[in-house]
């Protein structure tokens, strides 16, 4: 299977180029999903303190282990810092949360999952709300400060490599500049509708890779932010569906999710398609027995829709635009 070098502490990390997404999934799905994605093949799992879905994940691998099919450092796991932990302070206690969950002594990969940053509950660990229902913001959290809190969890061998996800090129040059410990990877939405060319250019010039997640444009996605936050997206788009995506799907005797997904990893970036069906996932990860023509891959390219293609715009956390950190200013100023 192909693997994506990284490198961070002088040292080779190996990240597999698919992984599993496991966001927006309940447990009894997600113990199916992670059990057959490990049976097919994969050996890198994505997951986050705000999924819900470490703990799950945990007894899975566990139980993998346990039974033999592999040692720990066959796999590739990678979890988040949540929104309401984006402090300083509590990087390293909400990664010895993760960790316990997870049945882990460490983490392949650490990421700060927003570059804004929410009070906590601290009942049940999720963003604190206003009486109207907007969000509280901590506007005094410093990314700079958290990245070096963790930078110290890298110290401590609880994680191999940190990155940063959903961070704007500003941020990231930022976090570059004063980083002792480079970031590894960078985590956005990225798919044939919003494709983050300057983006992936600059991670390419600082040697950080990027992962995409929602690379089939998140089939679903629009339901779930209807049901959790009341907020839906005008003209949700339906990549898979899209003409193009079908003919080459026709062309090249793949499903269209293989082809989205072949786009991608042909220009070495990272993939973590979520699915709870088990033949889906399987066929999520055939892909390296083809591989696009240059004229198909322009014809991709050429479906980019630039920030009018972006589905994650995290405005369904209400108010979050007044973040000073909230990553897509542009998006607002544009409206």
């Amino acid at each position: 299977m192909r693997s994506l070098k990284l490198t961070t502490l002088n040292q080779v990390l190996e990240m597999p180029i698919v992984g599993l997404g496991t966001w927006r999934a309940q447990p009894e799905e997600v113990e199916r999903a992670v059990w057959a994605a490990l049976q097919a093949g994969y050996r890198h799992i994505d997951t986050a303190f705000n999924y819900n879905t470490e703990e799950t994940i945990g007894k899975v691998l566990t139980r993998w282990f346990r039974e033999g099919n592999g040692k720990r450092e066959d796999l590739f796991i990678t979890t988040k810092l949540p929104n309401c932990g984006n402090r300083a302070a509590d990087v390293s206690r909400f990664l010895k949360m993760s960790l316990e969950k997870l049945q882990l002594s460490y983490v392949d990969l650490y990421l700060i999952h927003m570059p804004f940053s929410f009070h906590c509950n601290e009942g049940n660990f999720t963003p604190l709300t206003n009486e109207d229902g907007t969000f509280s913001l901590d506007n005094d959290s410093d990314i700079i400060s958290t990245w070096q809190a963790m930078e110290e969890q890298v110290e401590q061998g609880l994680v191999k490599a940190i990155g940063l996800s959903n961070f704007n090129q500003s941020q990231i040059e930022r976090i570059y500049k004063c980083a002792r410990i480079k970031p590894a990877v960078l985590q956005v939405e990225l798919h044939a509708y919003l494709q983050q060319k300057e983006l992936r250019a600059l991670c390419k010039s600082l040697g950080i890779a990027v992962t995409a997640y929602a690379p089939l444009g998140s089939p679903g996605a629009n339901k779930h932010f209807s049901s959790k936050y009341n907020y839906s997206i005008d003209d949700f788009p339906d990549i898979l569906g899209h003409p193009c995506v079908c003919a080459l799907a026709e062309k090249y005797k793949k499903t269209p999710g293989q082809i989205l997904l072949r786009h991608l990893i042909q220009q070495d970036i990272i993939v973590i398609p979520k699915s709870g069906n088990p033949d889906r996932i399987k066929t999520n990860i055939a892909l390296f027995d083809f591989e696009l023509s240059a004229e198909d891959l322009e014809e991709l390219n050429a479906l980019d829709r630039d920030e009018n293609g972006r589905i994650f715009d995290f405005l369904f956390f209400k108010g979050v635009e007044r973040h000073p950190e909230y990553p897509f200013k542009q998006r607002i100023d544009g409206w």
